[in-house]
């Protein structure tokens, strides 16, 4: 099954996320499909927060990848900030 999610990266106590297109069976920070955006819950100043490409996200849930419950949360997140920027 092909799964959604973060895999972490950054240093200690300062995390970073990328979004990641896995096989469910591979490691969380292990082999992956395709990155599709980024998430930085530390994010300050003018730093970009979240960034998700939309168009390779929706491919991958029309071929049948399922998001995990963060992800879901952060993609939600990410449409309700599409509106405010357009």
């Amino acid at each position: 099954m092909v799964v959604i999610r973060l895999s972490r990266g950054g240093a200690k106590a300062r995390p970073f996320y990328n979004i990641v297109v896995a096989d469910k069976r591979s490691r969380r920070d292990g082999r992956f499909i395709e990155r599709v955006g980024f998430y930085n819950p530390l994010a300050r100043g003018g730093e970009e927060p979240l960034r998700i490409a939309q168009d390779r996200l929706n491919y991958w849930l029309s071929v049948g990848a399922e998001a995990s419950d963060t992800v879901q949360r952060l993609i939600k997140q990410a449409a309700k900030a599409a509106p405010a920027a357009a």
